[in-house]
């Protein structure tokens, strides 16, 4: 089992907190930054409870360890490690996502799998066929959790959670602790240990050199982008992500770096899994070094040696900036990322100076002239006058009057 991590010198600061927990048999909350080795956080620890299983003669075929992650490509990362992990120990796993045939995934099911990695949709579709048989997961991780409420896929995870039963051990790891993944533990989870690597809050890694342009005609971005291209991509073997904000405009992007004479590919919606798939194969194997890329690709996805990460178009959220600039600087090395700032981006100018300052970064003098504000986020049934309080939601007691 040790052999996935005899590469590492030590293990990472959240797995090194986590596996004690987690292999005690406690329900566990995992906070930690994009690109801190979350995945293996699990994976060790699953395989460990599969193995003590296998021990005892499981022999069902019905899947023991549940892993629900926001995208594919996260999703095909994990099922990627369980493998790599599973094969000393004989574990078998299968990854489950939409936009490709549901036959192999029905009869990987049917031969028996010990590891489910999937995303929500999918998973869903499979239980309700009578494909997928879930009453004998013991070992179930929520990956990104906070990525998969912000998509809107609370419903999906609860009803996931109410095929499983209830006396499993449940892990949740996330990058943020907001409101909504704080609900989900108290209501999914035992008494569970929380763990939190460096900030609850939205921190970007200091492992990235993080310089701001600011553009004041939107219709230069373009130009812009070549000359930088020309610059920090010479050599035209070293790994560059640029991310675009819309599918229209990662497309028209891909088309003129095309144009330019770059070797590049590009993930976004309107790309069907087999062509997601190949373009993220393509940038990992430095056949196409430079990829284009929508915020499908901004979170959870380790793409070894990324030396920039160029942000062509700012995000909608001052969370999404961060998990696109972790893209680089991953696994303890060093990394840049470039955005390209406009008026039109002027409301997020207070968070990005924030982020900028708690990195200790330069903060160009432009950028300050948008103004430092930052609106303050509302809570769902509160509104401004909410005041977290920190703790975990207390369960109710009934009291009895005689």
């Amino acid at each position: 089992m040790l052999e996935v991590v005899k590469n590492f010198a030590n293990p990472t600061p959240i797995q090194a907190a986590t596996w004690p927990i987690t292999l005690s048999g406690r329900d566990i909350v995992g906070i930690a930054e994009t690109g801190s080795g979350k995945t293996l956080a699990f994976t060790i620890p699953g395989l460990v409870h599969i193995a003590a299983k296998l021990k005892r003669g499981k022999t069902s075929g019905k899947p023991t360890m549940l892993v629900v992650s926001p995208t594919r490509e996260l999703a095909m990362q994990s099922a990627e490690q369980a493998e790599a992990a599973g094969k000393a120990v004989g574990v078998t796993s299968v990854c489950v996502y939409g936009g490709v045939d549901k036959q192999p995934q029905r009869k990987a099911f049917q031969r028996g799998v010990d590891i489910v990695v999937a995303t929500p949709g999918r998973l869903i579709d499979l239980i309700n066929e009578g494909s997928c048989d879930l009453t004998e997961v013991s070992f179930m991780v929520l990956d990104e959790a906070d990525r998969m409420l912000d998509d809107g896929f609370e419903n999906d995870i609860r009803a996931i959670m109410g095929y499983t039963p209830k006396d499993r051990q449940t892990l949740m790891f996330s990058a943020t602790w907001p409101e909504s993944v704080r609900k989900l533990a108290s209501d999914f989870l035992n008494n569970p240990m929380r763990v939190t690597i460096g900030s609850p809050d939205l921190s970007a890694s200091q492992n990235v050199q993080q310089i701001v342009q600011v553009i004041e005609n939107p219709r230069d971005k373009e130009r812009i982008l070549v000359d930088l291209l020309k610059k920090v991509h010479k050599s035209r073997t070293n790994r560059v992500l640029v991310f675009c904000l819309y599918k229209k405009e990662a497309i028209r992007i891909e088309r003129s770096l095309e144009y330019h004479g770059f070797k590049v590919v590009g993930i976004h919606g309107d790309k069907n899994q087999q062509q997601r798939t190949e373009a993220l194969s393509c940038f990992k194997d430095g056949s196409y070094p430079l990829m284009v890329a929508t915020d499908v690709a901004a979170r959870g996805l380790d793409i070894p040696d990324v030396e920039f990460v160029i942000n062509l178009t700012f995000p909608l959220t001052i969370e999404a900036y961060v998990h696109r600039i972790g893209r680089t600087g991953r696994g303890g090395k060093k990394g840049v990322a470039y955005t390209f700032f406009t008026p039109e981006d002027k409301a997020h100018s207070g968070e990005l100076i924030n982020v900028l300052k708690q990195a200790k970064m330069d903060v160009p003098d432009e950028l300050m002239a948008f103004g430092t504000t930052v609106k303050k986020k509302t809570h769902s049934a509160y509104g401004a006058f909410y005041k977290d309080t920190g703790g975990e939601p207390k369960k109710a007691t009934k009291i009895v009057f005689d």
